[in-house]
C-alpha cells in the first residue's frame, strides 16, 4: 500500500531520513583530504538540508492536508485531494462528483457527504452546505483533520442538526493559488465555479433542494472568508454562512481593485444595502486577525443583514479551534436552513 504524503508514515519517514543524514554528516565531516573531504562535506551537508526541508514539508502538509497523493504532489491528479473516505458504519457517506463547469471553465471533483436519511428517504430533497477549506489546504482537511463526517453524523443522529448534503469544493484549481474563492483576473474563476457550476452539479447529480432557502455556507481561515463574502456577494443563492476564523477582505490582489471595494466585506457593509442574509462569525480570542476583523462585521451589520458572533477561549488560528466551533456553527446554519422537502 502507497504511504500518503500527509500520513504520519510519511512524517515518521522523512524524519528518520533527516536524522539519518545529520548522523551521515557527522561521520564523513573529516573523512578524505583536499579537495575529496571538501566534496564529501558538501555533498553530506547538502543531503541533511534537503532530508530536513522535505520533513518539515511533510509535517507541515500533513496538518493542512494540501496533497493528499504523490500524483497530486506531481501535478498529475488535480482530483487527489477530493477524494474523501466513507463515515463511519450507520452513518452518512462520502461520495465524489465531478463538475464540469460550464459558467467557470473548471472542470474539478468535489466531495459530497450524503447523510444516512438520503438513501432512507428516496423521495425527499436535501438542503445543502458548501463547506470550504482554508490556504495552503485542500477539502480532504475537511474529512480528515477535521472529521466533518463524523461531526455531521453525530449532530444528525442527535437531532441539532437537520439531514443535510455538504459539498467540500475545491477553491483552487492548483494547491499553490490562492483564489480566496474569487474570479481572478486572467486567472481560474473560482466565484463562479463555486456559486453557479457546483449549485448546478449538484441539483444534477443529487436529490438537493435548489431555492436559496436550502443552501449554505461554511469555511475555515480563508474558507471563512469565502463564505462570508459569498453570502454577502449572492444573497440571491444563500440563506446563510458561518465563518470560522474567517477575514473581512481577501488578502490577495484581485486583478480589479476590487479587494478593496466589492470583495472587502467591510467597504460593502458601509457602502451597500446589507442583503437579507444571516452569518455567524466565530474565532479563537487569541486569534488578533480573526478576532478583530469578526468584531468589525459584527460592528458594521444592520438590518435585515443578521450577524451571530462566537468565540473559542484562548485558541489561536487553528485546527484544534476550527474542531471546536465545527459543531455549533453547523448547528446553527441548519437553524437557518430549510428542511428536507418532498421530491416534485
Amino acid at each position: 500500500m502507497t504511504v500518503a504524503p500527509d500520513s504520519l508514515a510519511a512524517a515518521l519517514t522523512a524524519t528518520s531520513v533527516a536524522v539519518a543524514a545529520a548522523v551521515l554528516l557527522s561521520a564523513f565531516w573529516d573523512r578524505g583530504a583536499g579537495a575529496r573531504r571538501v566534496a564529501g562535506r558538501a555533498a553530506t551537508a547538502l543531503l541533511c538540508l534537503l532530508t530536513a526541508v522535505a520533513a518539515a514539508g511533510i509535517w507541515v502538509n500533513r496538518q493542512v492536508d494540501t496533497w493528499t497523493s504523490w500524483s497530486a504532489l506531481l501535478g498529475r491528479d488535480p482530483a487527489a485531494d477530493a477524494t474523501a473516505p466513507a463515515a463511519g458504519p450507520g452513518g452518512g457517506r462520502v461520495v465524489t462528483l465531478t463538475v464540469a463547469g460550464a459558467a467557470s471553465g473548471l472542470t474539478l471533483h468535489v466531495a459530497a457527504y450524503l447523510p444516512a436519511a438520503y438513501d432512507r428517504q428516496p423521495t425527499e430533497r436535501f438542503p445543502v452546505v458548501e463547506a470550504l477549506h482554508g490556504y495552503p489546504g485542500s477539502p480532504a482537511a475537511w474529512l480528515n483533520r477535521l472529521a466533518a463526517a463524523r461531526h455531521l453524523d453525530q449532530e444528525i443522529s442527535a437531532g441539532r442538526m437537520a439531514p443535510t448534503v455538504v459539498l467540500f469544493p475545491p477553491q483552487t484549481p492548483s494547491p499553490l493559488l490562492d483564489t480566496e474563492c474569487t474570479n481572478l483576473v486572467h486567472g481560474p474563476q473560482a466565484e463562479t465555479f463555486l456559486t453557479v457550476d457546483v449549485p448546478a452539479a449538484a441539483a444534477a447529480q443529487l436529490r438537493v433542494r435548489t431555492d436559496r432557502a436550502g443552501w449554505g455556507l461554511i469555511g475555515y481561515s480563508a474558507g471563512g472568508y469565502c463564505a462570508t463574502n459569498l453570502a454577502l456577494r449572492h444573497p440571491d443563492r444563500y440563506a446563510a454562512a458561518a465563518s470560522l476564523s474567517g477575514y473581512a477582505d481577501p488578502g490577495i490582489t484581485v486583478g480589479d481593485g476590487s479587494e478593496h471595494t466589492l470583495n472587502d466585506d467591510r467597504w460593502r457593509l458601509r457602502h451597500l444595502p446589507p442583503p437579507a442574509v444571516a452569518l455567524y462569525l466565530s474565532s479563537g480570542r487569541a486569534d488578533r486577525k480573526a478576532h478583530h476583523d469578526t468584531e468589525t462585521l459584527r460592528c458594521l451589520a444592520r438590518a435585515p443583514l443578521a450577524v451571530t458572533t462566537a468565540y473559542v477561549d484562548g485558541g489561536g488560528h487553528s485546527m484544534s479551534v476550527w474542531e471546536a466551533a465545527e459543531d455549533p456553527a453547523f448547528d446553527w446554519l441548519s437553524g437557518w436552513l430549510g428542511r428536507p422537502v418532498a421530491a416534485t
